[in-house]
């Protein structure tokens, strides 16, 4: 099935249909390059992306596209244009019966994003091995 190219605008469409958040930067001020949307899935992850401004129909790059619906929306390109053009929200898996505490959503960030550690790598922690790991990280003077 062929879809059409992918813009900022479906982008944000996509974000607004399935209820994601836009939240400011990290100093709580809003970014003016960007519109930065999170969404809480039933598993209790955060997804993130991020919108350039202006919202237009500017297109995508097929390796930035792909990037964006694996890394940050976490869904299918059938599954985009579904939300983003007939309003049909993506199916989510739900929450656990009893789901595991996961480590606090900062520490899960700075686990990727400062020690560097995968996605993969992150999801295989405990809570109690992702702070020791983290509390590592920093005990080593990064």
């Amino acid at each position: 099935m062929s879809h059409p190219a992918p813009t900022r605008t479906a982008h944000e469409k996509f974000c607004t249909t399935e209820g994601w958040q836009i939240v400011g930067s990290a100093i709580g001020k809003n970014n003016t390059h960007h519109n930065t949307y999170e969404l809480t899935l039933p598993s209790g992850n955060v997804l993130r992306t991020r919108v350039s401004r202006p919202v237009n129909k500017r297109t995508y790059g097929p390796r930035m596209w792909a990037h964006i619906l694996r890394d940050q929306l976490d869904v299918t390109e059938p599954e985009f244009w579904d939300c983003a053009d007939r309003g049909i929200i993506p199916n989510r898996s739900s929450v656990p019966a009893n789901p595991p505490r996961s480590a606090p959503t900062q520490v899960l960030h700075q686990l990727k994003h400062r020690v560097g550690l995968s996605d993969s790598q992150i999801a295989a922690l405990t809570r109690e091995q992702a702070i020791e790991r983290l509390n590592e990280y920093w005990a080593a003077g990064h």
